[in-house]
C-alpha cells in the first residue's frame, strides 16, 4: 500500500547504536524527521547527516526529533555515529522491514548490492501521521531540507 500524506506512518521497532529498541510510538507528541540513508561511511550520507548534526538546534526549536535509518548493522552505525559526533539516533534496519514499509529500498544498488536503503525523508507529526515524504531515486542527491523545515514550521 503506497504511503499517503495525512495517513498514519508505518510503525517500526529497531535497535539504536546503544542496543536499545526504538519505536515510532516513542515519539508521540513530537514531530519526527526520519532520514533513510543508503550506507554509513559514504560521502553523500556523511554530508547529509553532518548537515543535520550542525543544524540540530533548528529541528529541536521546531519540537522535532531526528533519526537516521539504514540497513547497516547497529555496530557499524555506532562507529559511524561516534566518528562523526552525531547528536541523534541512528537505527539499524538490518532486516529491511522498515525501509520496505516506507517504500525506501533500492531493488539494485551500486556494485551489485541488493536491497539498500533509498535516501528518503519523512516528517511525521505529533499524532503519527505523514506530513512530508521525499523518496530519492538518485542516491547522490540530498533531501530538500528547506521543504522539510517549511513543513515543520507549519506543524508548529
Amino acid at each position: 500500500m503506497p504511503l499517503e500524506l495525512g495517513k498514519p506512518a508505518p510503525d517500526f521497532t529497531l535497535f539504536n547504536t546503544e542496543k536499545k529498541e526504538i519505536s515510532l510510538s516513542d515519539y508521540n507528541g513530537k514531530n519526527l524527521l526520519i532520514l533513510f540513508f543508503p550506507l554509513a561511511f559514504t560521502g553523500v550520507c556523511t554530508a547529509e547527516l553532518c548537515n543535520i548534526r550542525d543544524n540540530y538546534n533548528i529541528y529541536t526549536s521546531l519540537n522535532t526529533e531526528v533519526i537516521g535509518i539504514s540497513i547497516d548493522s547497529l555496530f557499524s552505525l555506532g562507529k559511524f555515529k561516534d566518528e562523526q559526533n552525531y547528536n541523534f539516533d541512528l537505527l539499524s534496519d538490518f532486516n529491511k522491514t522498515t525501509a520496505a514499509a516506507y517504500d525506501s529500498l533500492y531493488e539494485t544498488f551500486g556494485f551489485g548490492m541488493l536491497g539498500v536503503t533509498k535516501r528518503s525523508a519523512f516528517v511525521i507529526d505529533k499524532q503519527g501521521a505523514i506530513q512530508y515524504a521525499e523518496i530519492l531515486e538518485d542516491a547522490g542527491k540530498q533531501p530538500n531540507f528547506d521543504a522539510i523545515k517549511e513543513t515543520l514550521e507549519r506543524l508548529n
